[in-house]
């Protein structure tokens, strides 16, 4: 249901031509979509699912976005797009004055705190932690942070901790070890975010990343290493997958500050 479809069924309501019953089965039925010259806007995935849609950036022109992200602030909802170039990012930062561009990460995002009129539910807390096993890993683990940062969450980013020099990551276990969920992100072996799931109590997202030499297989070793976690709180996602990393990272943390209050 798009606005005019929205109005014109108001419209009637107001008029007495039709009950409140039929105009809430309407609503119920038929989710609302915002259109754009390129794109129909998942504007009621808010409601459903608990965040805005994210665009992904590779394959849209710089307009494309910028006319999502003009719907989605139009509805009060924040913004984020994913791996932006750095001509894409130019000129959606000169569009968009009040976002936040993260170069590393490839993202653009106007958050609750940018965006006055935000939705007040986005609003929220929960503590995620994002750790890397090397600095060659950082691109996606700040893809993940940044994603989990779009989603209201506290992040914390803790880089080059690999098992090459295992006394780098007790240094900072006070850091980690009471977050609500946390992403790791690693390449060659994948061997991290075993070790990180047996010093805490909570859910580790792996994200296995495209870093490694040949028989590394563009990230395929990381990712069955990870598969093949002996750590039961291990979880897996998709090669170089930093969003969904955290996103998913992000859904737990909120669920369990919603469990605090």
């Amino acid at each position: 249901m798009n606005e005019s479809d929205l109005t014109a069924l108001l419209l009637r309501y107001k008029m007495g031509q039709i009950e409140i019953g039929p105009v809430l089965a309407q609503l119920g039925a038929a989710p609302m979509t915002g259109p754009t010259a390129a794109a129909a806007v998942d504007l009621d995935r808010l409601r459903r699912c608990g965040y805005a849609e994210v665009v992904y950036a590779p394959g849209k022109t710089t307009a494309a976005i910028a006319d999502v992200f003009r719907m989605q602030l139009a509805h009060g909802q924040n913004c984020l797009a994913t791996r932006v170039s750095p001509e894409q990012a130019g000129e959606l930062m000169a569009a968009f004055p009040e976002a936040q561009h993260n170069a590393t990460a490839r993202t653009i995002r106007i958050s609750p705190d940018r965006q006055p009129t935000a939705a007040p539910e986005v609003a929220r807390s929960g503590r995620v932690a994002v750790i890397t096993a090397g600095t060659g890993d950082l691109p996606v683990a700040e893809e993940a942070a940044e994603t989990a940062r779009w989603m209201g969450c506290q992040v914390d980013l803790i880089i080059d901790v690999g098992v090459a020099g295992p006394q780098r990551l007790i240094a900072h276990k006070p850091r980690f070890e009471t977050a609500d969920a946390i992403v790791v992100v690693a390449g060659m072996e994948g061997a991290l975010p075993s070790v990180v799931g047996g010093h805490v109590a909570c859910p580790v997202i792996a994200v296995p990343t495209s870093i490694g030499y040949g028989a590394s297989f563009g990230g395929v070793a990381a990712l069955l290493g990870m598969l093949n976690s002996c750590a039961a709180n291990v979880t897996v996602v998709n090669i170089d997958a930093g969003f969904k990393g955290g996103f998913v990272a992000g859904l737990i943390a909120q669920r369990a500050f919603s469990r605090e209050e």
